[in-house]
């Protein structure tokens, strides 16, 4: 759990600890001993009900601090667990260094979205999962905070204007198609518009960033963030096209033969969302998370006063997943009127994919979670309005595929919960729009775009990457996946 101390206490804790290591050279003990950083962040009652991002940020003089935790491996271990390789110990050396600028433009050698990187990828799972000091303390959470670096010094930079283009080669004179303006359309962008082709990015939404804008809240990533990056891309001379939805306004063959485009990156995400096939799914009050997200953040329901988005109102709200997109919309619920918010999940803390953080996040600001329970129907009245839930209990039997171990019915145990909205946040499945419109696409059987090693799919020309070749997955795992594309790209257009 978080620890609310204010951000100027911090601060000055973080200075204290600073007079203690400054011109010194410090061994790996030495480094050891540095308590690690907490992160500032927002007190939970009240940013449950607002908007404003929740955590704060390092000060400077925390993340030189934290910088100095680093023991700078040799073989930097952290940098095996980036999915897109990172050159984590140098950007963190110059953080050291109180080099904030040139820690920065480190990251960008192979991450062009830092700031967005920082707030919502999984660390603890990736870099800092492999970080020695982590290890020796076999705690994740004990180890450097990459991520919260990450973020300190993107932020830095954009606060103090000093974001510079990347270098762009000279014209080659061909033409790559992007469909989709996710985290993998954004990276491939970058890295083939690097290389000096003509870039044009279809967005089938009116505002660009996918999942960035439409699924991640602006309490966890503001949208004037995501937005600047965008606008870093058109100052190299991506171009975008919004409302533009492959396989409707055009299709990829058209746009291939018709409109002279030499290559493609297929990054439409994974936008199909799951249900729970039970009864009582089509009633009023019933929405897939999916949505609930998407008019909150894309559409600012919650701005009331200036959105003409419909907002449902409700008191008790029921969440049913556990992981990163529930705790989203349970939140959400909260900022949007809700009284009482719900998680039902069938398995126990233990197996929840969410990030711990997030958990945390969700619990300090009242979220209630119901282990070991289910649903199996939602309940309505007269109008067709949701009243309620009926469950069942479950136990954890033995581990599945995934080493979870698998819930298993409690026969008899059914039991009623009142509430007047249910979200369901299952995850999601590949919208099949563009494999039914591009003849010759192979898919697999769940609808992912097969693709080889560099990320080619079964067309000539034409790569994808992201959740509709992984399925639902992260910000930068779908970045690893786009960057492999843009090689594979710009190889092909190399000959």
């Amino acid at each position: 759990m978080e620890q609310f101390i204010c951000k100027e206490d911090l601060a000055k804790a973080a200075c204290e600890e600073l007079a203690k290591i400054e011109g010194k050279t410090l061994s790996p003990k030495d480094r050891m001993a540095i308590p690690q950083q907490e992160m500032p962040v927002q007190e939970p009652k009240a940013r449950a009900r607002v908007m404003t991002e929740v955590a704060l940020g390092y000060t400077k003089e925390q993340a030189v601090v934290e910088a100095n935790r680093c023991l700078q491996c040799k073989n930097a271990p952290c940098m095996q667990g980036c999915p897109v390789s990172v050159p984590i110990p140098s950007f963190i050396a110059k953080v050291a260094q109180g080099d904030f600028k040139g820690a920065v433009d480190t990251i960008k050698t192979a991450n062009l979205l830092p700031a967005i990187c920082g707030r919502v990828c999984p660390q603890e799972k990736q870099c800092q999962g492999q970080c020695t000091v982590g290890k020796t303390y076999k705690s994740a959470e004990k180890s450097v905070s990459i991520g919260r670096l990450e973020r300190f010094v993107a932020d830095y930079e954009r606060e103090n204007n000093l974001q510079t283009v990347p270098e762009v080669a000279p014209a080659t004179g061909k033409k790559v198609a992007i469909i989709g303006s996710g985290p993998a359309g954004l990276t491939v962008a970058a890295d083939v518009r690097r290389a000096g082709h003509d870039v044009t990015v279809f967005e089938a939404f009116h505002k660009c960033g996918g999942v960035m804008v439409y699924g991640i809240p602006e309490f966890r990533l503001p949208k004037a963030i995501v937005a600047k990056e965008i606008d870093n891309l058109k100052a190299m001379g991506v171009e975008f096209r919004n409302n533009f939805l492959v396989g409707r306004t055009g299709t990829l063959p058209q746009l291939l033969k018709e409109q002279g485009y030499d290559a493609a990156f297929i990054g439409t995400g994974a936008g199909l969302p799951k249900f729970m096939n039970i009864e009582g799914e089509n009633l009023i009050g019933v929405f897939s998370a999916n949505e609930y997200l998407t008019r909150a953040n894309l559409m600012k329901a919650y701005d009331r006063e200036k959105a003409a988005t419909p907002l449902y109102e409700a008191k008790h709200v029921v969440v049913c997943g556990a992981g990163n997109v529930a705790m989203d919309a349970a939140r959400m619920a909260y900022r949007l009127g809700a009284e009482q918010v719900d998680i039902v999940y069938r398995r126990t803390r233990n197996e929840m994919p969410a990030r711990r953080e997030e958990v945390a996040h969700a619990e300090e600001e009242g979220v209630n979670f119901r282990f070991l329970e289910n649903p199996v129907k939602i309940n309505g009245d007269e109008t067709g309005h949701v009243t309620g839930i009926t469950c069942l209990k479950y136990e954890l039997g033995e581990p599945d595929a995934s080493g979870r171990r698998s819930p298993v019915a409690i026969p008899g145990s059914e039991f009623d919960i009142a509430c007047d909205a249910v979200i369901v946040a299952l995850g999601n499945g590949s919208n099949p729009l563009m494999a039914k419109t591009t003849p010759g696409l192979d898919i697999d059987k769940k609808g992912h775009i097969t693709v080889d090693e560099t990320g080619k799919t079964s067309i000539d020309g034409v790569w994808a990457g992201g959740d509709i070749v992984l399925g639902a997955a992260t910000v930068i795992l779908a970045m690893g996946e786009g960057r492999r594309a843009a090689k594979g790209i710009n190889e092909y257009l190399a000959h």
